[in-house]
């Protein structure tokens, strides 16, 4: 797994070994930054990737001009190995529950693009992003990428309206803009 684009291109990722962490894939990440340029996903986007694991996403975004990223997980040691490793600036680690948020810390800016990455069959993306939006996490107009196992058919929560909705071999990517 590397970065596809940017200052870290061709970077690889660290990613524990086992199943614990299911990056998004190379191909798929391209695909998606891809698809958020026709949605016009700011250079100086203020990202969240949650259910971060190795921080593929919020890395690949920082590395495209983001001009910070929040990274949540419960276990957050293979992204914050990552962010040392890469020597990212503009990066912020939290261990929270995604299902529980509460509300981001003082002085941080919601964020306009958000990217959610949980454990598929589960069927936490959707409940996620309503608690995110719910305790002030996502600015107006925010755009949600939302990874889950292909063939689900996530119900959009009030708030929000799908943008467009994808599938890449076992995964699908659902866009979301919250809002509007």
């Amino acid at each position: 797994m590397r970065i596809t684009t940017g200052i870290y291109k061709g970077r690889v990722l660290a990613v524990p070994p086992g199943d614990s962490i299911r990056p998004t894939s190379d191909k798929m990440r391209q695909a998606l930054f891809n698809i958020l340029q026709q949605y016009g996903m700011p250079a100086d986007a203020r990202v969240l990737d949650v259910f971060c694991g190795s921080g593929a996403l919020g890395l690949e975004a920082l590395s495209r001009g983001a001009a910070h990223a929040t990274f949540i997980d419960l276990d957050t040691a293979a992204c914050e190995k990552n962010i040392r490793t890469f020597k990212a600036e503009g990066a912020t680690v939290l261990r929270r529950d995604a299902a529980k948020p509460g509300t981001p810390p003082a002085g941080r800016d919601a964020a306009d693009l958000l990217f959610l990455d949980p454990p598929y069959h589960k069927d936490l993306a959707m409940p996620a992003l309503t608690a995110l939006a719910q305790n002030g996490w996502l600015a107006p107009s925010a755009i949600c990428a939302a990874e889950t196992e292909a063939h689900h058919e996530a119900a959009i929560p009030e708030g929000f309206r799908l943008l467009d909705r994808r599938d890449y071999g076992a995964a699908r990517l659902h866009l979301i803009r919250y809002g509007d």
